[in-house]
C-alpha cells in the first residue's frame, strides 16, 4: 500500500546511516563545537520521547577547566576500581581508552531531574521510565551529533554520588552519563570494543523473539 507519511529515498537512507555509524568515540580532537551546531544538538535531546512527557533529562556543560580535570579524575578513580572487579581481565581492561574527557571540545553531564516522585503517569509500575527517557534524549543527541560530523562518548564510569556533588547536584537529582562531544580525526569503522578483541555484537537473529521469550520461530 502507498504510505504518503513516508520520507524521501534520500532521507531515509540518510537516517538509517547515522544509525548505522553511530559510535562510542573515545579519540577527539580539542576544535571547539560551533555553537550553532550545539543548540541544534541540545534541541534534537529535547525532542525525544518521555513517559507522560515529564522531561526528566537535565543537561549540564561544563566549562570550567577545572572542573573538567576534576571529572576525569573521578572516571580514573573508578576505572581502576571496575579493573580490580574484573579480576584477570582487568590489566587488559586498563589498556582500553575508555574516556575523551580530557581532549573533547564540549563535555556534558546528563541527568535526572529532582521531584520525580510526583510524575505517575506511565511510571507507577514502571519507575525506571524516566531513565529510560533520558536514555533516548542522549540518543538523539548522539544521533544528531554523528549527522553533524561530531563524535560522541557515553562515559559511565564515576561515583554518582561524586559527580552530583561536584555539579553541586540537589537532592533527588543523579548523574547518568558524562558525554564528550566534538570533532574527530575519524569514525571507528566497528565498535571499539570490537575492534580491541573485548567483546564481540550479538546478531539480531539471537535477540529476537516471536510471542514468547525464546522463541526464534515464526
Amino acid at each position: 500500500m502507498s504510505n504518503d507519511h513516508r520520507y524521501s529515498e534520500a532521507e531515509r537512507a540518510a537516517i538509517y546511516r547515522a544509525i548505522a555509524e553511530r559510535r562510542d568515540m573515545r579519540h577527539f580532537l580539542e576544535d571547539p563545537v560551533d555553537p550553532a551546531v550545539l543548540k541544534h544538538l541540545f534541541v534534537a535531546a529535547h525532542q525525544a520521547p518521555s513517559v507522560g512527557l515529564m522531561q526528566p533529562w537535565r543537561f549540564i556543560r561544563i566549562t570550567d577547566t577545572k572542573r573538567r580535570s576534576a571529572m576525569a579524575k573521578l572516571v580514573d578513580e573508578e576505572r581502576k576500581r571496575t579493573a580490580d572487579a574484573l579480576g584477570e581481565r582487568g590489566e587488559t581492561f586498563m589498556r582500553l581508552k575508555v574516556e575523551g574527557i580530557r581532549q573533547c571540545g564540549e563535555l556534558l553531564v546528563a541527568a535526572l531531574s529532582d521531584d520525580r516522585e510526583k510524575h505517575i503517569f506511565g511510571r507507577r509500575t514502571l519507575p525506571e521510565m524516566d531513565l529510560a527517557s533520558v536514555a533516548c534524549a542522549i540518543q538523539n543527541l548522539w544521533l544528531a551529533a554523528r549527522a553533524e560530523g561530531l563524535g560522541m562518548g557515553w562515559v559511565s564510569l564515576f561515583d554518582p554520588k561524586a559527580l552530583a556533588e561536584l555539579l553541586a547536584m540537589p537532592d533527588g537529582s543523579r548523574p547518568l552519563a558524562i558525554l564528550c562531544l566534538g570533532h574527530v580525526a575519524k569514525f571507528y569503522p566497528a565498535p571499539m570494543l570490537v575492534q580491541e578483541g573485548w567483546t564481540e555484537e550479538q546478531p539480531l537473529q539471537e535477540l529476537l523473539f516471536h510471542n514468547t521469550w525464546g522463541n526464534a520461530e515464526e
